[in-house]
């Protein structure tokens, strides 16, 4: 009588072992499913090996580009718009009338909005992207220029 009871017990713990260890792989494998199909596989930081600028990409549609010595020695740090299509592989960076009105009053009047737009007109406009490992390769749809970008 004795042994029954404990084979029951031990049975019962079985299937709520096993039930729980199910749904926990199902969890877990619907996390990476959704993830790898909602990712931004731009997001991350970027830098251009021949201009030394950087690119970080971030998940809320802005990046954030720096620009070491793109006016006179004096660096230039900006946050622009872009729009993504994973479909079609292009990315679209604009720039917002409010990010460069406070890019102009940060730098205490030293940089005015046209020399912000001469600063990162490369950048404005709609590229191809293709990442391939560690590389990120922009290319420009209108002319074909390239720009290619290493991961950090």
């Amino acid at each position: 009588m004795l042994s029954k009871e404990e084979e029951l017990k031990r049975s019962r713990l079985w299937r709520i072992v096993i039930t729980v260890s199910s749904v926990l792989v199902v969890v877990i494998a619907s996390f990476f499913l959704v993830k790898m199909f909602r990712a931004n596989p731009l997001e991350g930081t970027w830098r251009n090996e021949d201009s030394d600028m950087v690119v970080s990409i971030k998940g809320s549609n802005s990046l954030t580009v720096s620009i070491p010595e793109a006016l006179e020695g004096e660096g230039i740090k900006m946050t622009l718009d872009y729009s993504i299509d994973k479909d079609e592989k292009t990315i679209s960076i604009k720039m917002d009338e409010s990010a460069k009105e406070k890019a102009v009053k940060d730098s205490d009047g030293q940089i005015t909005g046209e020399m912000l737009e001469s600063a990162a007109s490369s950048l404005l406009t709609t590229f191809d992207y293709s990442i391939d490992q560690e590389e990120l390769t922009l290319t420009e749809r209108e002319y074909g220029e390239q720009m290619l970008f290493v991961k950090e």
